[in-house]
């Protein structure tokens, strides 16, 4: 079974990401700050990360770059879950290095496949 850490500050959004992945067999992890998700994804190592942008303390940027630098997390799949669409955020979030976009509010069907999508592509 796969881990997928949930790093959202809005208690809606984290609900409704949280139910969705586990109805599908998803193991879940949730972190409210930035600072809280690079800590969970350095001590749990999940196969996933759902990244928020715009969060309390440090933004999701400067938590997947942290997550990036820290010895042996360099290839856990972080992607970036966010409000911000505009032609300049995605082409920022691109060049920050996630693995991938999904934007909110999510579309039930492209969150799932993309998920799926993802963890499948990382599998050796």
């Amino acid at each position: 079974m796969s881990t997928i850490l949930i790093v959202e500050d809005n208690e809606k959004n984290m609900k409704l990401a949280r139910d969705v992945l586990q109805s599908k067999g998803y193991a879940t992890l949730e972190a409210a700050t930035g600072e809280e998700g690079v800590r969970m994804a350095l001590a749990h190592q999940p196969d996933l990360v759902l990244m928020d942008i715009q969060l309390p303390g440090i933004n999701g940027m400067e938590a997947l770059r942290q997550v990036r630098a820290a010895p042996g997390c360099g290839r856990i799949l972080v992607v970036a879950f966010t409000a911000s669409v505009t032609p300049t955020d995605r082409s920022q979030i691109s060049a920050a290095g996630f693995d991938g976009f999904i934007s909110k509010p999510i579309n039930l069907k492209e969150f799932l496949e993309t998920v799926r999508r993802l963890l499948e592509a990382s599998r050796p």
